[in-house]
């Protein structure tokens, strides 16, 4: 046998022996697609294979071999159960059922952590209540002795309770909430099957943009904070911490992706989730409804706890549960770290995604956000950005008579600041103040009264100002 033929064969063994030995560490991950605002913490990850760009490979990690599982999921609760059937490591949910799931891992005698916030909202924004779209109701009030579906154990859910309890309504007593999850309450909005349907992300905006139902209630009305993050099995985070780390720089990279080209990504969310990209501009794009904010502000800490005040309340849980024992910051901490973020400085940053824009009828820069007006033209990758009514209402004209299609306008609520559909919203308009967006007509007339002003809807405002 020839020098060479020994080496290579030498090679050969080498190698083989090499593979018998590598371990193979599975990293098992439960998403949620088509609650968009956990995008950054799985769909963008999985599609735009970044996670893999992080995972370790020296020291204890040098001869292993990945094996990267997704698994999809509607809700929380099924995800829950994989993860308490050792199927899933990590796994994204809202503050409410991640609250049963620390509580179902409690039970078994096992632990689970919230280790992050993907996106949420200090006030309650994200969460809603529809009513059919030729519904005479406009408010929460009317709804008493109505029948409400939500899915049960959701965020909504906690939201629907809080809200009726804000009332001082007894929600066994004076109203009729039936589980159903967003798939069946479609098609039970468009047959009026049920009066009123309460959902997280993004249904309460989806089913009003699909044509069939009108929001009635935002969860910022509740003014009680929400939001969706990851949980992590505590045994495989403290066996793996590295491996959870580069899971939070993956999520980190996705949200840096959605802040530069938030067009582009709300087309790939779409295409994988059937939610249309309008709707998912409207919380990922700039001002959008939600933050997409990792850390554990004082807010989200308290949406914990309130989740698990509210387990308790319906006897799913006999325990007094602290959160702060459940909220692990220390992985999210070093991925900021071995990212160049400032950590502290961003726990103290509350702004929406940033809108950085000029007019784009005027060319001057936009400064009051609460007047900005965004319009999205059919065939154009970027959304145009308007600094008031006046100036977004005169461009959509010359548009139209150019023959272009819109695909969506988009407005800010006065009162809360978060992103509306512009043909949904209630609109005044006085002289002091030019033109103010509300989501409910009630809202647009106790502002009216106070300050004066007609109050008008899309296509009456619309009218106006092009007269």
């Amino acid at each position: 046998m020839s020098l060479q033929i020994k080496f290579i064969t030498l090679l050969l063994s080498l190698s083989t022996a090499g593979l018998a030995q590598a371990e193979t560490l599975r990293i098992a991950i439960g998403t949620q697609d088509t609650t968009i605002n956990c995008a950054t913490g799985g769909l963008l990850i999985r599609e735009l294979k970044l996670l893999e760009k992080y995972l370790p490979r020296d020291g204890k990690y040098r001869d292993v071999q990945y094996d990267i599982q997704w698994r999809n999921f509607t809700s929380g609760a099924p995800l829950t159960n994989e993860m308490l059937a050792g199927k899933l490591d990590l796994g994204s949910m809202a503050d409410f059922p991640g609250a049963f799931n620390v509580e179902a891992f409690r039970k078994a005698g096992r632990k689970s952590l919230f280790i992050n916030v993907l996106s949420g909202s200090t006030t309650g924004s994200g969460n809603g209540i529809v009513v059919p779209k030729d519904s005479p109701v406009q408010s929460l009030q009317q709804l008493k002795a109505k029948t409400i579906s939500v899915p049960f154990a959701s965020t909504a859910h906690g939201m629907l309770l809080r809200a009726v309890a804000q009332l001082g309504w007894n929600p066994e007593a004076d109203l009729n909430i039936i589980a159903q999850v967003p798939e069946i309450a479609g098609a039970a909005l468009q047959t009026n099957k049920v009066d009123a349907h309460a959902d997280f992300v993004p249904f309460a905006e989806l089913f009003p943009y699909r044509g069939y139902a009108k929001k009635i209630y935002d969860g910022s009305q509740s003014n009680t904070p929400t939001f969706h993050g990851t949980l992590a099995d505590a045994a495989f985070a403290e066996k793996y911490p590295e491996i959870v780390i580069a899971f939070l720089r993956a999520a980190i990279d996705a949200a840096d992706l959605l802040s530069t080209e938030p067009e582009k990504y709300s087309e790939l969310i779409a295409e994988n989730t059937g939610v249309e990209a309008e709707v998912v501009y409207l919380f990922h794009g700039p001002l959008g409804v939600q933050t997409r904010d990792f850390t554990w502000k004082p807010e989200y800490r308290q949406a914990v706890k309130t989740a698990f005040e509210t387990l308790k309340f319906l006897k799913r849980s006999s325990s007094d549960l602290d959160a702060d024992q459940f909220i692990d910051d220390r992985y999210i901490r070093a991925a900021y770290k071995q990212s160049g973020i400032d950590y502290d400085a961003s726990l103290k940053q509350y702004r929406q995604s940033p809108l950085s824009a000029n007019d784009a009828g005027t060319g001057k820069a936009i400064t009051d956000f609460k007047k900005a007006v965004q319009v999205w033209v059919a065939g154009e990758a970027r959304v145009r950005h308007y600094a008031t009514a006046e100036s977004a209402f005169a461009g959509l004209n010359a548009l139209k008579k150019a023959g272009k299609q819109i695909r969506i306008v988009y407005v800010q609520d006065n009162n809360s600041g978060i992103k509306l559909p512009a043909a949904d919203a209630w609109y005044v308009q006085n002289q002091k103040d030019g033109v103010s967006a509300f989501l409910l007509k009630d809202q647009a007339e106790d502002w009216a009264n106070k300050h004066g002003g007609s109050v008008l809807d899309f296509v009456a405002i619309n009218q106006a100002l092009a007269g």
